[in-house]
């Protein structure tokens, strides 16, 4: 009994030294119609060329202004390769489905962030006004409502 009462405190022990489930290192993985299908940490993105965005949109009570620095979007697809697609026009035939961490998911095109087109720079945030973010986040500049701008996101699927 003793032994079993024993194991049962080293197990407690255990999961108490290695933290609550959030502190888990957040992933973004991009995948769908492109070349290779790429997983990023936050770290990693921080090692990515960054852009700066101040935007301004309305919340569910108040307009929000925020700074946010991130990676752009349309950099992260080159990154996997590129859209996994031939012929004219590519860049306008795919929809992009973002997923965040609550099941909570919107759609963009990509059409609307290739620099030959709408050239819309959705940024992937790490960092809000100064401080850096704990899990990923959409950001859509020129979104005139933050529906877009997604909290927790965990999949970019290009289709």
């Amino acid at each position: 009994m003793h032994a079993i009462a024993r194991a049962a405190g080293a197990i407690l022990v255990a999961l108490l030294l290695a933290g609550p489930a959030a502190a888990q290192t957040p992933t973004l993985t991009l995948d769908g119609k492109v070349k290779q299908a790429q997983h990023w940490t936050l770290a990693d993105l921080r090692k990515l060329p960054t852009e700066q965005v101040e935007v301004s949109y309305l919340g569910e009570h108040s307009t929000v202004k925020a700074h946010f620095t991130g990676v752009l979007l349309w950099s992260l697809i080159q990154a996997a390769g590129g859209i996994d697609d031939t012929g004219k026009g590519l860049e306008l035939r795919h929809a992009i489905r973002f997923t965040a961490t609550d099941g909570y998911v919107v759609v963009g095109s990509t059409g609307e962030i290739a620099p030959d087109f709408g050239a819309k720079p959705a940024l992937i945030a790490y960092e809000r006004d100064g401080k850096p973010l704990d899990e990923f986040r959409l950001v859509m500049p020129g979104d005139r409502r933050g529906g877009r701008y997604v909290r927790g996101l965990v999949t970019i699927a290009v289709e």
